[in-house]
C-alpha cells in the first residue's frame, strides 16, 4: 500500500523483515491491526500485545490469514496497569531472543476522567506512561538485537499540548481534550529524549501522526462532536491508510541512521516549539522515572 498526499509523491517499498521481531502495543484493532498484519507480510515474527484477548484472538486470526505468516502471536498487556506492564516485559524478555522492533501504538483518546491502577490519570498513563516503562524494561534486549527502532504514535494534538508538570495528572481541573494533547506531546518529547540516550547504540526512535484515522479511538466522542467526524470522514483516513507512517518508520531504509524526529504521511514533518523543547523533554523524563520508581541510565 503505498502512502502519500496530494502534495507529495508516494511512497511505498518492498522491504522484508525476516528474521526480525516486531512488538506492537494494540494491535487487536485500527493501525495497530493493520501495521501487523503488513509486517507479517514482510516476514517478520509479529507480536500482538493487546489488553482484550477475546479481540485479539480475532485479530490474530485476520493476521494469519491475511498474511499467510504462522509466526504471529498475541500476549497480554494492560498498559494502564504497571503490574501487567511489568509481567509482559517479564515474559518477552524470558521468552524472545531479540526485538528489532517495539511499535508504541496503543492509546486511549478524550475519555471521561478515570485513573489507572497505579493512580495515573488515564490518558497520561496509557499513552506515555505506560509506553514509557514498557520500554525502559524491553531496552536491553533492543539494544541487544541491533539496528533496532522504536516506534512512538502520537497525533497532531500534540500541537495544542502542554506538560503541566506540577498537575501531570489533571487532579486541579479536567479537560479531556487538554489532557489527551498533553499525553501526545509527551510522546514526542519521550521520542527526542530517547534518541539522545541512545546515541551510538544504532537503536533509532521515531514519532509519527498518523492521520486524521477512523478508528474505535473515537467511541468517547459526544454527539456533536461525532457528527462532525461523519462530516469530514470522507478526509480521514482509514486504518489501512493510518498505519502506513507507521510501517514506513518500521521499515524505511532511510531511517537506519535518522533519530529522534517527527513523521507525517510518509516524510518529515514538523513537530510543534513545544515539542522541541528539551528541558521540558528533560523534566518530563525525571518525572516519569520519578512517578514510575525507576532509574534509566
Amino acid at each position: 500500500m503505498p502512502c502519500g498526499n496530494l502534495f507529495r509523491g508516494t511512497w511505498s517499498s518492498a522491504a522484508r523483515l525476516d528474521d526480525k521481531t516486531v512488538l506492537i502495543t494494540g494491535a487487536n484493532t485500527g493501525i495497530g491491526k493493520e501495521t501487523a498484519l503488513d509486517l507479517a507480510k514482510r516476514g517478520a515474527r509479529i507480536i500482538m500485545a493487546c489488553r482484550d484477548m477475546e479481540k485479539a484472538e480475532g485479530a490474530l486470526k485476520e493476521v494469519i490469514q491475511g498474511s499467510g505468516s504462522q509466526n504471529v502471536v498475541i500476549k497480554k498487556l494492560d498498559l494502564s496497569n504497571t503490574k501487567s506492564i511489568r509481567e509482559f516485559a517479564e515474559t518477552i524478555n524470558k521468552e524472545e531472543t531479540k526485538l528489532n522492533i517495539l511499535i508504541n501504538n496503543a492509546g486511549v483518546m478524550v475519555c471521561p476522567y478515570g485513573k489507572t491502577a497505579d493512580g495515573f490519570e488515564m490518558q497520561i498513563g496509557v499513552n506515555h506512561m505506560g509506553h514509557f516503562l514498557l520500554t525502559h524494561l524491553l531496552i536491553d534486549l533492543i539494544k541487544r538485537s541491533t539496528p533496532a527502532r522504536i516506534i512512538n504514535v502520537s497525533s497532531l494534538a500534540h500541537f495544542w499540548g502542554t506538560i503541566n508538570l506540577d498537575d501531570i495528572n489533571s487532579e486541579k481541573g479536567y479537560d479531556k481534550k487538554k489532557a489527551y494533547s498533553q499525553s501526545k506531546l509527551a510522546n514526542v518529547l519521550f521520542t527526542r529524549s530517547l534518541a539522545k540516550r541512545l546515541q551510538g547504540t544504532a537503536v533509532t526512535a521515531y514519532s509519527l501522526h498518523p492521520g486524521v484515522v477512523q478508528t474505535d479511538l473515537w467511541r468517547h466522542l459526544n454527539a456533536p462532536q461525532a457528527a462532525i467526524m461523519k462530516m469530514i470522514s470522507p478526509f480521514t483516513k482509514t486504518s489501512v491508510q493510518g498505519a502506513q507512517t507507521t510501517i514506513y518508520c518500521a521499515v524505511a531504509p532511510e531511517l537506519e541512521t535518522e533519530s529522534g524526529g517527527c513523521y507525517r504521511d510518509c516524510a518529515p514533518a514538523n513537530c510543534s516549539r513545544s515539542a522541541s523543547d528539551d528541558v521540558t523533554a528533560q523534566k518530563l523524563w525525571e518525572l516519569s522515572c520519578r512517578m514510575l520508581s525507576v532509574s534509566w541510565d
